[in-house]
């Protein structure tokens, strides 16, 4: 098992240090997702990475998120939150529309793809399509990740573009955090992200690993204790971690119709990512915000990635968060009862045309 984390590791690391020398954005996630994804394919030795590796990096990027919400930034987001709601609604409906576009395009379950299409929330679709009879789970789960993954590699080459005018912010300026810094007030944030952690498992709320840091490290700073910024070989190596996982989690040969199911998940991903650059340009007229900062707040990906991507361009990443964060929790807890009353009609109307 030992050799198997390190050769998976060892690949995570060659691909992170390519996209590195060539430049590429955001190369430690992007690089080591892409040559995991590609090596356990190719590999005699099963690749194997452990799920407290990815919680490990997704901490890292948590206690970053928290590190940004001020007492400013925070009431910032509390101004926002009615536009916010309106904005993640319509994603929703635009997700529930263009699934019911492509179900009859390509001739698949509509309850199939409308799950496989709303973005964000990958554990809570999966959990209910397990609940949903005659959901096909495997191309609920490669929908999901594929248009992950596409959003990953398409959101850096849109936000790093010479069209989004992009100017480096003074945090990106100024001196670069070293490892001796982080002592001895990490020990106190640490103490307080577990602590989140545990209390969010306990509530079952998402993703408890990013939302637990988040919540810790927030709680000290809006009560005017600042924690120590990360040095940029932590982040690296949280994007690292990520990705290995994400490379992980593409497994195309469990598919049935591969071309269809590829097809289906390339025109979805596309269709909401066009939807999620529009509603960007609304944003960001309508609250004078970067066009980092407003594209990455509507990018129908994971919030860790986009996180990630946040901080490297300088784009606001409490505002980044608190849009991302909205969602999740919009999908966790509005969406299943939601998407179980439209499973319902869906079945009515289909006996009825029978």
């Amino acid at each position: 098992m030992k050799k198997n984390v390190f050769i998976t590791f060892s690949a995570a690391v060659l691909g992170a240090g390519l996209f590195s020398l060539l430049h590429i954005p955001v190369a430690f996630l992007l690089g080591a997702l892409t040559a995991v994804m590609i090596g356990s394919r190719l590999s005699r030795i099963p690749f194997y990475w452990p799920a407290a590796f990815r919680d490990a990096g997704i901490i890292i990027v948590g206690y970053s998120i928290g590190l940004s919400f001020t007492k400013e930034a925070v009431l910032l987001i509390l101004q926002k939150l009615p536009f916010i709601f309106l904005i993640t609604v319509c994603l929703i409906l635009f997700s529930a529309l263009s699934a019911l576009l492509i179900a009859k395009l390509m001739g698949i379950d509509y309850p199939t793809v409308l799950i496989g299409s709303i973005p964000g929330g990958l554990s809570q679709m999966i959990l209910l399509a397990e609940e949903v009879k005659g959901i096909d789970i495997t191309v609920v789960t490669f929908m999901q990740v594929a248009r992950l993954i596409m959003i990953i590699f398409i959101i850096p080459v849109l936000v790093f573009g010479p069209w989004m005018n992009m100017e480096v912010s003074s945090e990106f300026t100024a001196a670069v955090p070293l490892w001796r810094d982080l002592f001895p007030d990490i020990f106190l944030f640490a103490l307080v992200s577990f602590a989140g952690i545990i209390l969010s498992k306990r509530l079952k709320l998402p993703t408890a690993y990013l939302l637990g840091p988040i919540m810790g490290t927030a709680a000290l700073v809006i009560s005017g204790i600042n924690g120590p910024q990360l040095p940029p070989s932590v982040l690296d190596l949280s994007q690292l971690l990520i990705g290995a996982h994400i490379g992980m989690m593409m497994k195309p040969e469990k598919l049935g119709n591969k071309v269809k199911t590829i097809s289906l998940a390339a025109l979805s991903g596309l269709l909401l990512m066009v939807c999620s650059v529009l509603l960007s340009f609304w944003v960001m007229y309508a609250f004078h915000l970067s066009p980092a900062t407003g594209l990455l707040s509507l990018a129908p990906g994971g919030m860790d990635q986009m996180a990630i991507i946040a901080h490297e361009t300088g784009a606001d990443l409490a505002i980044v968060t608190g849009y991302q964060l909205f969602r999740l929790f919009f999908i966790f807890f509005v969406v299943p009862p939601f998407l179980k009353w439209i499973f319902l009609k869906y079945k009515r109307i289909g006996s009825l045309s029978k």
